[in-house]
């Protein structure tokens, strides 16, 4: 009986048997992108590693999160993310990283530093960004050219460690955004807790959404309570004062008047003292926070939708488990329960 040695053979990987991995054509009729079988993929899960090939056809640009080998027309992913394609360029979006600022964006960040005429303000992004002093609203709301002596005085309107709401102006050139609070919408934020939440760009964080800023009308005798949905991920849940955050649109059309301004701009807007908040108010103020956090645990967006229905999944008590309150944390199996059924009355 003879016996024959044959020579070692790579293992044959399965195939994605999905439609994304055959050719497709796009509105422009060209061929989308093939990616090879390089191993195993289950078709649920669209994420691309560091070091994948992304393509190796010549007609397609590399952007950001991938790179090209020397020599070679192969495009290779440098973060883990999902693909992104704008006409013949190819990006990856990273599943967590840090904040890129946009014209337009409302954003809540905390004073770093003070200096000449501006203030450097952290916003989670890779640069930080500056608060110029003719960017904020003077107390009396008086419109006048900045001075020597407002430079004096700087500190008395934000120091180090202060929070803020405002908005992106402009971007500069090395991707450092420019502030400014000339609206009575934005300011320095009292009277509340902050919260910082993580993975924005990839399931779980806060989306740009109609209204960053609205007004609850808490149960359990808990009065009105502001919130502010930062774009960068930071947010900020407060006891409502009338003239700090103006959440109504007729609200803030009247606030708009010059007249109205100078009674709303005052000294009190840039104190560092907070009100006196009742306990009803720190219950619901804890409350609405427990579902933000529950909403980012489970990978849910955060907007105004779905925070609104988690709070009401959580005052009707329909989700309790034996032997836990409804006022104790909302973490593990009860925040899972909160937001399940937060989700099932969206889409209802």
């Amino acid at each position: 009986m003879t016996f024959s040695i044959l020579a070692p053979a790579a293992p044959q990987l399965p195939r994605d048997p999905s439609p994304a991995s055959e050719p497709s054509l796009d509105f422009d009729g060209d061929i989308d992108v093939i990616r090879p079988a390089k191993r195993g993929r289950t078709a649920h899960k669209a994420i691309i590693t560091p070091g994948e090939v992304v393509t190796e056809d010549v007609q397609w640009m590399r952007g950001h999160g991938t790179t090209a080998t020397q020599g070679s027309s192969t495009i290779l992913a440098t973060v883990a993310g999902t693909l992104l394609r704008t006409n013949k360029l190819l990006s990856i979006q990273p599943l967590r990283a840090r904040y890129t600022p946009e014209i337009g964006d409302l954003v809540v960040g905390r004073i770093v530093s003070v200096e000449t005429k501006r203030w450097k303000v952290d916003l989670s992004a890779p640069l930080l960004a500056h608060l110029p002093l003719s960017a904020i609203n003077l107390p009396g709301g008086i419109l006048r050219k900045r001075t020597a002596t407002d430079e004096l005085a700087i500190r008395t309107f934000f120091s180090e460690g202060d929070l803020l709401v405002a908005e992106v102006q402009s971007v500069y050139q090395d991707g450092a955004a420019s502030l400014h609070t000339r609206s009575l919408r934005y300011g320095k934020l009292r009277n509340g807790v902050f919260m910082r939440v993580s993975g924005t760009g990839g399931g779980g964080g806060v989306v740009r959404s109609r209204r960053q800023v609205w007004t609850v009308h808490t149960a359990n005798g808990g009065g009105e309570v502001d919130i502010v949905l930062g774009v960068n991920g930071y947010i900020w849940i407060c006891k409502h004062s009338r003239g700090e955050l103006v959440a109504s649109t007729e609200e803030a059309k009247k606030m708009n008047e010059i007249t109205r301004m100078e009674e709303a701009v005052n000294e009190s807007m840039y104190s560092n003292r907070n009100d006196e908040i009742g306990p009803q108010t720190r219950r619901e103020i804890a409350r609405l926070g427990g579902c933000v956090r529950a909403l980012v645990e489970n990978g849910v967006r955060v907007d105004e939708e779905m925070v609104m229905a988690a709070y009401t999944v959580n005052l009707e008590g329909g989700v309790d488990m034996d032997g836990v309150h409804e006022d104790e944390y909302m973490g593990g199996e009860k925040g899972q329960r909160v937001v399940a059924a937060a989700l099932e009355s969206v889409k209802g």
